[in-house]
């Protein structure tokens, strides 16, 4: 007897202990036993559940069930939970539900028919498991749907064979969001995309981030052409409003890829590939602006792929070169700088020319890194020149993306530094047509760099659409008539007035002139009648490699130049 009394009193302990909630109830369901656990985790004192129904903690819509199986039991019935552990609601004495797991016991004395339980608040752990059910299917910065829950709504929706379409959106000028503001401004941004996306989009439309700053669109029942192009434009018109992220003011840009199903794919993985290159083509095009996916594409598209991979290991392995191409003044014939012009020894290509290589490297992350590249060489080529005691200064040529990019002005500094070489010996090369797509912010890097001394010279002037007044708008130092003009200057009237008035503007704007693609003695004699100050092209020198470089000017026998630049 004292056995079984010790026992009862451990057992009693352990209940009043243990963070499990017990609870007992009479043949009549009354509650006739609850630890402390029990009343915390219900809300109850314990005299306001003992004697009380055990409905007081069941959801009114799952009584009836629960009461049912319970007179079951009572009148002998096997327990169908009887043992087992399941996952229920219950109700806490403020009437919040909250899920539990909860153990069944059932059982019979000298009072007759007892049921007990084991309960577990469970809400911790549905949480949890809810989080990870969204991560497996939403993007966790942005709220939209992630990549593997964008393309199983694709799967889904094309089963049927109906027309739809896909959109893919990439952010222009991201990258430098990142690189002058921080991740963490990046990320509010990309924040900022996904709420202005769905409210330019209509409620079917399935919206996802599929990783980076890769933005999709899923169009169901959509498949024509002129309507999916008034959807781009309005997604472009509205990247074209600024993002305020507490009161930084961010200008952004997108660029469009759209494709169709099932012409341009009959499955999810078919259609993004298409409407990625679709995609591919848009930003290859300057950005800003949607293309729709056409077939020749893809066999472009994965020769750009295939060349940008052929790159990035020339790149590593030293394949790369720059080669000078002499400037010379016209009327002394003295060497007064040299042109820098990237080339690819390509192991079986042969040396390639950019032509061959730079059309797949445009809008790629790739072309900032060789970029960056070609203008290191350029200043460690000036600094050479420059210990062996000749003065010249070196052109070189910035892809747009590096145009475009916020940290160019402090590039192009650290690179002036690293080599120690004066400013003014250091010549960048931007097209008009580069200049002119760009915003007032790029201007401004220029206007700064040309501040530090650094040259500013406008190349192919002349093919685009730049209007008189550019020349006053930049700050450039050297104007480049285009081969095209000098090739028939000669026999040309058109080519020799257009020269000609090139010629005169720049004189008296104070900016350099010179001629690109002096060939003959004709084309010479005719620049220096129109009084044109300089000159390059084949008639004084191929592009050469920097081993040429010294004994080219040996065999000219003419001390170079030493001048003051603009």
């Amino acid at each position: 007897m004292t056995t079984r009394r010790n026992v009862a009193a451990t057992v009693a302990k352990f209940a009043e202990a243990t963070n499990y909630a017990l609870i007992s109830i009479d043949s009549e369901g009354k509650i006739e036993f609850v630890n402390p656990s029990g009343c915390a985790l219900f809300g109850y004192e314990r005299d306001e559940m003992m004697g009380h129904p055990i409905t007081i903690i069941i959801p009114e819509r799952m009584r009836g069930s629960h009461m049912m199986g319970f007179a079951r039991a009572a009148a002998g019935a096997a327990p169908n939970l009887g043992g087992k552990t399941v996952e229920v609601f219950a109700l806490r004495k403020d009437g919040s539900e909250f899920p539990i797991e909860i153990t069944l016991s059932v059982w019979r004395d000298r009072k007759g028919f007892s049921a007990g339980a084991i309960i577990k608040d469970i809400s911790e752990r549905r949480d949890r498991e809810s989080r990870l059910l969204r991560l497996a299917s939403q993007d966790d910065l942005t709220g939209l749907h992630n990549r593997h829950q964008f393309m199983q709504i694709l799967d889904d929706s094309l089963q049927n064979g109906e027309g739809a379409a896909v959109i893919l959106i990439d952010l222009d000028g991201f990258k430098d969001v990142n690189d002058s503001h921080g991740h963490a401004v990046g990320d509010a941004l990309l924040q900022a995309v996904g709420v202005r996306l769905p409210y330019l989009l209509e409620p079917t439309a399935a919206i996802a981030r599929l990783g980076g700053d890769e933005f999709a669109v899923f169009l169901p029942g959509m498949a024509d052409p002129l309507a999916l192009q008034k959807e781009a434009a309005k997604i472009l018109d509205a990247f074209r409003r600024p993002f305020n992220l507490g009161g930084l003011v961010l200008d952004l840009a997108s660029s469009i890829g759209i494709a169709i199903s099932p012409h341009h794919g009959r499955d999810s993985s078919e259609l993004v590939a298409s409407a990625d290159f679709a995609l591919y083509r848009a930003k290859n095009a300057g950005g800003r602006c949607s293309r729709l996916f056409d077939h020749t594409m893809r066999g472009e598209a994965n020769a750009h792929r295939t060349t940008r991979d052929e790159l990035r290991t020339a790149l590593r392995e030293g394949q790369l070169a720059m080669y000078y191409q002499p400037q010379i003044n016209l009327p002394t014939k003295e060497v007064i700088g040299f042109e820098a012009l990237i080339r690819w020894h390509h192991p079986v290509k042969g040396l390639l020319t950019p032509g061959a290589f730079l059309p797949s490297l445009e809008q790629s992350a790739l072309a900032l890194e060789i970029g960056w590249w070609t203008l290191d060489q350029a200043c460690a080529q000036i600094s050479r020149l420059n210990r062996s005691g000749s003065t010249f200064r070196i052109g070189v040529n910035l892809f747009p993306s590096q145009f475009r990019a916020l940290n160019l002005r402090d590039k192009v500094e650290a690179a002036i530094s690293k080599h120690a070489i004066r400013a003014c010996d250091l010549e960048l090369e931007i097209t008009e047509e580069v200049a002119l797509s760009s915003d007032d912010r790029s201007l401004q890097t220029l206007c700064e760099i040309r501040e530090m001394g650094v040259g500013i010279a406008f190349d192919d002037f002349g093919t685009g659409f730049a209007s008189l007044s550019s020349l006053q708008r930049y700050p450039i130092t050297k104007l480049k008539i285009d081969r095209s003009f000098v090739c028939n200057i000669q026999s040309s009237k058109s080519d020799a007035a257009i020269a000609r008035a090139l010629i005169s503007l720049s004189r008296d704007l104070g900016v350099e002139t010179i001629a690109e693609g002096v060939e003959t003695d004709e084309q010479e004699e005719m620049l220096q009648s129109l009084s044109c100050p300089l000159a390059q092209g084949f008639r004084y020198g191929r592009p050469m490699a920097e081993n040429e470089l010294r004994s080219y000017l040996e065999s000219r026998a003419i001390e170079p130049l030493k001048r003051n630049f603009l």
